[in-house]
């Protein structure tokens, strides 16, 4: 029996298959939370770790609304305000180096919920420590049941 907790990558964003049959993931519903503001203390740097940072947090989390909307059933969906704070958690413990564990952590937290069948997840640094002027600097992941 396969694993229904088990997780699929892609790390270019292309639709991954389940089953042999490729999804249109653009096709399906889905919750979106953008720039989640969280405060960690994740960096390769010393000075990372003592002052912390501000990291921000895109979330993209597929999900089936068909049985949410019939019943009107917050059960049957993902609330998305305690994602927000799932999520915030997820960045908050923990110190790592490398905001790829941190974005690895997120996706993790999203496919806990058993209506989730699928998460992409940015995480930007906007004050990364690097030496030219830049914009942003972020990882994306996307992940999925298998």
């Amino acid at each position: 029996m396969p694993d229904q907790n088990a997780v699929r990558s892609s790390s270019d964003g292309a639709p991954l298959s389940s089953g042999g049959t490729v999804v249109d993931w653009s096709a399906r519903d889905h919750i979106t939370l953008t720039g989640l503001r969280v405060q960690a203390n994740h960096g390769v740097f010393d000075f990372e770790r003592a002052n912390g940072q501000l990291f921000v947090v895109d979330v993209t989390v597929w999900l089936d609304f068909a049985r949410a909307a019939a019943g009107d059933e917050l059960d049957a969906t993902i609330h998305y305000g305690e994602l927000a704070e799932e999520v915030a958690a997820a960045v908050q413990r923990d110190p790592v180096d490398l905001i790829e564990t941190v974005v690895e952590r997120i996706a993790a937290t999203v496919l806990e919920h058993p209506a989730a069948q699928r998460v992409r997840v940015s995480l930007h640094k906007p004050d990364a420590p690097i030496a030219v002027p830049f914009g942003d600097v972020a990882v994306t992941i996307t992940r999925e049941r298998s």
